[in-house]
């Protein structure tokens, strides 16, 4: 085995139960949703937790899914195929990030 292989492949799982614990425990889970429990229980009342959680699913489901792929293609090609999968996961997690909570959950605020 090749270390893209293991790199990648070693986050495949993590992502996946984390995505498969949202789509359990749906709006539940939230709480979980780093940020979010920093805001008080009232202002927490003025988001959209189904939506949070089913977009925390579909983030982490996406995350496996360019994890596995990247492993598959350093497993068959090359291990540097592991790099673009990196890139590509660093890209969209970074897209996510948001220091403030506010900022960072107002596209689910309730109308």
């Amino acid at each position: 085995m090749n270390i893209g292989f293991w790199t990648c492949g070693v986050l495949v799982i993590p992502f996946f139960i984390v995505g498969v614990f949202f789509a359990i425990l749906k709006e539940k889970a939230v709480k979980f949703v780093s940020g979010f429990n920093t805001l008080p229980k009232q202002e927490q009342a003025l988001y959209d937790k189904p939506r949070l959680a089913r977009d925390m699913r579909n983030q982490c489901f996406v995350w496996s899914a360019i994890m596995l792929g990247g492993a598959v293609l350093s497993y068959f090609f090359t291990p540097y195929m592991a790099i673009p999968a990196f890139l590509i996961w660093i890209i969209l997690f970074f897209k996510e990030v948001r220091l403030d909570p506010h900022k960072a959950f107002e596209k689910y605020l309730l109308k």
